[in-house]
């Protein structure tokens, strides 16, 4: 089946020259993240087949010789001569940039590579490309180096079959590392799946001894997504699924309301997930919204005294997956963060609100359930506000103080300055000592802080230890944070390396991360590495971080079991061993935090810091095998 798409439909807008020479132009970067966009761009024109109608399978292979292979069941790359270049379509697609379908020539009504500059930039940054079609009756093979063709294209065979195969091998000269991470590739694999009704695709790695081979096929499409993202959550009622078509526009929308606190909503626009949102979420909340208030007065759930749903009122708990098919659509930035189309809203915002109205006056236990879990989030969020209020107010009135415990840096410049959260009085005496006064505040905690995964911000803000952390850092919570307004560039979790000391790291890594997420993304968290040992020989002294570096020392030097010191906490140390260690920025060593999947942190975060125990026994029980030297 190629009818509707020849050479005719293959659109040439410029050339491919300046690729190599500025990648990240044009896949954002050359490390790790920019080499998985070369799969992206090549398994998108494969799902673009898929959405289109003309292809059900997709097989992608991380070969030993670290080439990854794509092959689909589609129409086949035209191969015939373009009009316009005089070479085959083929080579024009591979070496031409913005040479594609995608540019209303009729190849393709929607499609998410909407920039055409996808596989020629593949074939740009790689050694080597290898291109095999079949299409009418034949099957033609071609290659290139660095984007420049060494095998001119020839049929090599006939064949009764369509599709297309492409092999490349990333330069290693150009990308940072050329190593793929097999899980990266599995979760959007996976979820291209989910927003694919009908695709099978397969995912195989050869580079191991033993084949790793994975197939995904989901049926119910979004609606298996939210299945699989509220796995193990105490669910609200049934997944919900609404959809429909206006002005060419398809609309996919599936939700399901849990007990939690926390919303997980995602949104996509011709399949590319819009990490920044769009026109088409913002329809789907302003629906949302008026629905669910129109219901609740109407059926006197919020009463004539209560205030309106906000928006964050009825998203609480919500798990929801938006997904639109536009024909033109416009996105922000070659990343496609965000989705502009401004019609989008609107026709979201109807095919939405119809059908999410029609469901909760037809099912009124279910309507009931999820309007009275918005109506406890209305309560909370009230709540929360006096708290923070209170919070803010007492913060304004000391400010010239702050917390009590807070030794304060002498800068009032955020980016010279660092505050070091440290667990304990003991070592915050020592790190207040030994501390440069002029840049690093020291703020010493009182025991474990509130396990915030599991607590609204009410009750979050009535805890003194959290309390004063907002108060010092200056920037607000919630609703009112407001990161231009934070005290320190840097703010360094400091505990002991012990057992106590990694669950209060933990407690402040899911504070900052489910309440202070800006600052987790922006780079602003350090972990604090001291060292575990002491280990002394005449006026020569060594801080090992590791058992293994230790023992390197050991074996270069003979010390006595009495001059090796295994420290159990910060306190142990003076402040000129502490400074020297872990607190001198001329010789420290620190972690940053980031979080490169989300998705995968918020699901550790509720597996070790939720309410569920099973799922953090099996967590233990999986990776207990990798744990040395545990301190009890």
């Amino acid at each position: 089946m190629t009818e509707n798409y020849s050479a005719s439909d293959i659109q040439v807008l410029e050339g491919l020259d300046p690729v190599r020479k500025r990648p990240g132009m044009y896949i954002g970067s050359t490390d790790t993240r920019g080499l998985h966009h070369l799969i992206w761009e090549v398994v998108d024109n494969s799902i673009d087949e898929a959405m289109a109608g003309y292809c059900s399978h997709i097989e992608i292979k991380l070969h030993q010789d670290n080439s990854i292979s794509v092959q689909d069941n589609g129409r086949g790359i035209p191969v015939e001569k373009h009009p316009q270049t005089g070479i085959s379509t083929v080579e024009t697609v591979l070496t031409v940039l913005h040479a594609g379908g995608k540019f209303g020539g009729g190849g393709y009504k929607v499609s998410g590579g909407l920039h055409g500059v996808g596989i020629s930039v593949v074939n740009a940054l790689s050694t080597r490309t290898e291109v095999t079609v079949e299409r009418d009756g034949g099957e033609h093979f071609v290659a290139f180096a660095k984007g420049v063709p060494v095998e001119p294209l020839n049929q090599t065979g006939k064949s009764k079959s369509n599709g297309t195969r492409v092999q490349f091998w990333p330069d290693d000269s150009i990308f940072e590392t050329t190593e793929y991470d097999f899980a990266v590739i599995k979760k959007r694999v996976r979820q291209q799946a989910y927003l694919t009704k009908g695709i099978t695709i397969t995912l195989s790695d050869e580079r191991k001894h033993k084949e790793d081979t994975l197939q995904f096929y989901f049926e119910g499409g979004i609606s298996s997504y939210v299945h699989h993202l509220n796995e193990g959550k105490d669910k609200i009622g049934p997944i919900l699924s609404f959809e429909g078509i206006m002005d060419d526009v398809q609309v996919e929308i599936a939700m399901q309301y849990t007990h939690e606190f926390r919303e997980h909503t995602y949104s996509f626009a011709n399949n590319i997930q819009t990490g920044e949102g769009g026109t088409h979420l913002t329809g789907f909340s302003m629906g949302l919204t008026r629905v669910m208030n129109k219901y609740a007065r109407e059926n006197g759930l919020l009463k004539d005294k209560d205030p309106n749903f906000t928006n964050e009122d009825v998203r609480e708990g919500l798990t929801a997956i938006i997904s639109v098919k536009v024909p033109e659509p416009q996105f922000e930035g070659q990343t496609k963060g965000k989705l502009g189309n401004s019609e989008v809203r609107t026709i979201t915002d109807r095919i939405f609100s119809q059908k999410f109205a029609e469901f909760l006056s037809e099912n009124p236990n279910e309507a009931r359930a999820i309007v009275n879990k918005s109506a406890l989030a209305l309560r909370a969020r009230l709540a929360a506000r006096s708290a923070r209020e209170t919070v803010i107010r007492k913060g304004a009135l000391e400010g010239m103080t702050l917390p009590g415990k807070l030794a304060d840096c002498a800068s009032k410049d955020p980016n010279d300055s660092e505050i070091f959260i440290v667990e304990g009085d003991s070592a915050g005496g020592s790190a207040k000592q030994g501390r440069n006064r002029h840049t690093q505040a020291i703020l010493p905690l009182r025991g474990k802080i509130l396990n915030t995964e599991q607590s609204r911000l009410d009750r979050m803000l009535a805890n003194n230890e959290i309390k004063n952390l907002v108060i010092a850092m200056g920037a607000g919570i919630g609703d009112t944070f407001e990161i231009e307004k934070l005290r320190y560039k840097k703010i360094v979790i400091m505990t002991d390396a012990d057992v106590d000391g990694a669950h209060i790291r933990t407690l402040l890594l899911t504070l900052f991360f489910r309440h202070f997420k800006p600052l987790v993304m922006n780079g602003n968290i350090f972990i604090a590495q001291p060292p575990l040992y002491k280990l002394s020989k005449g006026k020569q002294t060594w801080y090992p971080m590791t058992d293994e570096e230790k023992n390197d020392i050991l074996k270069d030097h003979d010390i006595r079991p009495e001059n090796i010191q295994r420290y159990k906490g910060l306190g142990e140390m003076n402040p000129e061993q502490l400074w020297d260690t872990t607190m001198n920025p001329e010789t420290r060593t620190m972690a940053q935090v980031t979080v490169e999947d989300a998705e995968r942190a918020d699901h550790i975060f509720k597996v070790l810091m939720g309410d569920e125990v099973p799922p953090r026994k099996k967590f233990i029980q999986t990776h207990a095998a990798k744990v040395k030297d545990l301190d009890f």
